[in-house]
């Protein structure tokens, strides 16, 4: 899976702009921090189970079996150094509505998703750094762009922790505001996606196209590992069903975005990295919903009790 050609890929994003990609994804973190309540962070203190099991799937257990599925496919080293950074981010603000829709615990997904973008400013930047190095493909990369984890961590704080700690404010202060602001921020935050994916790679739309098959080998496999280390984390846990499924989704929807918001801060001559984040903020929330949709068709025993925390 060799195709150094990927690499050519410009992005339209350029160093002196990047601040706008920046702003759509503080905006997405800010909505997304107007869903959370003070109840999703005493909910986790009240059941920490469940919700650690899921972090442990999220930021443990991915990211390790990234760094072995990138040895064993052996892709191009763009596109490994890409599927590493997905690993390292948290899960995507798409996981709570697809856990809804396969009817599992909504609750926990809710609380996963505060506690793990708080945890990733200190472990996107980490993972990325330790797997990123550990391979010896991605890691000659990495020695080219003389990345600090210093700077990443600043940029995560910026564009994740500060959107956050303000969306709290303003949910907590005021419910009504935020209650207002809650489906516009949605909307906003699935076209800001689709934006930031579309502007970027609007004049090399061919090159995308011509090394899709490429892009799908990684792709696929990789968010299908991703959900399958949710999954298989919970089942040994012996997580509830409802539970299980939330954690699944959890780990199978990555915040794709904050990945291609770093790519064009810290890698914008990486073509491979960009195109394998672009597709796979597409992709994911493709089978997660498919998904969903098996899910919601195989009922269980006492749902409504189960899906308590």
């Amino acid at each position: 899976m060799n195709s150094p050609e990927l690499d050519a890929v410009k992005i339209s994003f350029n160093p002196d702009t990047v601040w706008v990609v920046n702003l759509i994804i503080a905006v997405i973190m800010f909505g997304v921090a107007l869903d959370l309540k003070a109840d999703d962070f005493k909910r986790v203190l009240r059941q920490p189970r469940p919700v650690a099991i899921g972090l442990v799937a999220q930021f443990v257990l991915f990211p390790a079996f990234t760094y072995l599925l990138t040895l064993i496919l052996k892709p191009h080293p763009s596109i490994a150094l890409g599927m590493i950074l997905v690993a390292a981010c948290p899960g995507g603000n798409m996981s709570n509505f697809i856990t809804y829709l396969a009817k599992g615990n909504t609750a926990l997904s809710v609380s996963m998703t505060a506690v793990s973008t708080f945890a990733a400013i200190v472990m996107t930047p980490f993972n990325f750094a330790f797997y990123g190095k550990l391979n010896p493909d991605t890691a000659t990369l990495l020695q080219k762009v003389d990345l600090r984890s210093s700077e990443m961590l600043l940029t995560v704080v910026i564009i994740l922790g500060i959107p956050l700690l303000v969306g709290l404010f303003v949910a907590g202060r005021f419910p009504r505001v935020a209650g207002k602001l809650h489906k516009p921020f949605k909307m906003l935050s699935v076209g800001g996606l689709l934006f930031i994916i579309v502007v970027a790679f609007a004049r090399d739309i061919s090159v995308f196209t011509a090394h899709m098959g490429l892009i799908l080998l990684a792709v696929v496999p990789h968010n299908a590992l991703a959900f399958t280390s949710g999954y298989f984390a919970s089942k040994i846990a012996g997580l509830s069903k409802p539970d299980t499924r939330a954690v699944t989704i959890e780990v199978g929807i990555q915040n794709s975005a904050l990945g291609l918001a770093l790519i064009f801060q810290y890698f914008p001559h990486l073509g491979g990295m960009a195109l394998l984040a672009g597709f796979w903020g597409i992709w994911h929330i493709v089978a997660g919903l498919t998904l969903a949709r098996f899910w919601s068709r195989i009922p269980f025993v006492s749902a409504t009790v189960e899906s308590e925390i």
